[in-house]
């Protein structure tokens, strides 16, 4: 009897044990990485009405309509350079200090050494540009799902 229970433990253990990574693996990557360094001031539906916004000077951007506010099109490029810092947009700060701090320069490797996942999928080299390049990609591919028509 009690070997059967343990039978029967160990199979439910290991069941729940895959559901849950198979839930990780549709983690959103892209909105996990937006709600985390850009929510706060642009809010979670990406609108600009995040919990900071209202202590800000210059009031954040409605990042849902950025393919309205260019002509249909998606601004891929002018968002990645926001992104890496090399578009300066003042209310984010000077390069050395965005306002997401380190999370976006490879040059810093504490941020994406506590990251597995982006480890995992920066291939063999475990390059910190392949990780932060992923996780602008990703903010960006995100960002591109969340504009209104």
């Amino acid at each position: 009897m009690i070997t059967n229970c343990l039978k029967w433990l160990m199979i439910a253990g290991l069941t729940a044990g895959f559901a849950a990574a198979a839930r990780a693996e549709d983690v959103d990557i892209g909105k996990s990485e937006f709600l985390s360094s850009c929510a706060s001031c642009h809010g979670p539906d990406g609108k600009g009405r995040g919990p900071l916004s209202e202590q800000l000077k210059v009031p954040p951007s409605d990042l849902t309509m950025l393919t309205k506010s260019n002509d249909g099109v998606f601004p891929t490029n002018a968002v990645y350079e926001t992104i890496d810092g090399s578009k300066t947009i003042p209310a984010h700060g000077t390069r050395e200090m965005p306002i997401w701090g380190e999370r976006f320069d490879p040059i810093i490797n504490l941020p994406h050494a506590v990251d597995p996942p982006y480890w995992k999928m920066a291939g063999p080299e475990q390059s910190p540009e392949v990780v932060v390049r992923r996780r602008i990609l990703a903010v960006i591919d995100y960002l591109g799902r969340i504009q209104q028509k």
